[in-house]
């Protein structure tokens, strides 16, 4: 047999097992991976197991997430703009929380698609957004009201309820929530 033929038997075994087996048990016999290629990947979500056990806890004001917050960020939140979020259920019980995005000195971007992706993939019914202000100036910027109110929309529509979306400085923090914005 010449290795044209060869070549020609493979395609076709790969084509019967594809007809015979469904995809997923396909790529579990080795040397099929390629078949991987067009499925979109898993979506990952690392929580809870990253939070200590003084961080897993109820949220029941601005102060208790702040809290959470600054033991995550632990002294760093210095050096660039993050913003991240906690991810809660119906009893405002931490699961966990999740970096939404790490940005330069003076800002980041946030994408509400990758936010929510996280929150329905972790069965949150609530999440805190937090972001850090490096130059230490808690009064939150145009583009900050705009993104909170953004959020909490489409929130709506998901039915996942944005609770509140803090600036932090390493020693002060300001909440939507408490000035009436969410």
């Amino acid at each position: 047999m010449n290795i044209l033929t060869k070549a020609i038997l493979i395609v076709i075994f790969v084509f019967a097992l594809l007809i015979f087996f469904d995809l997923k048990a396909a790529n579990k016999l080795s040397g099929l991976g390629f078949l991987n290629k067009n499925r979109p990947p898993k979506v990952r979500i690392v929580y809870s197991k990253k939070l200590s056990r003084d961080q897993i806890r109820k949220i029941s004001s601005s102060r208790d997430a702040y809290q959470v917050f600054k033991d995550i960020w632990s002294g760093q939140m210095d050096t660039r703009e993050e913003m991240m979020f906690l991810l809660l259920d119906r009893s405002n019980n931490v699961l966990g929380y999740h970096i939404l995005s790490m940005g330069g000195i003076t800002g980041t971007v946030a994408d509400l698609r990758l936010l929510f992706s996280v929150a329905l993939k972790s069965l949150a019914t609530s999440v805190i957004l937090a972001h850090n202000h490096p130059s230490g100036n808690l009064s939150p910027s145009e583009q900050d009201i705009t993104l909170t109110r953004k959020i909490k929309e489409a929130g709506q529509i998901m039915d996942i309820q944005l609770l509140d979306h803090l600036i932090m400085t390493r020693d002060a923090y300001y909440s939507f929530a408490d000035e009436g914005i969410i």
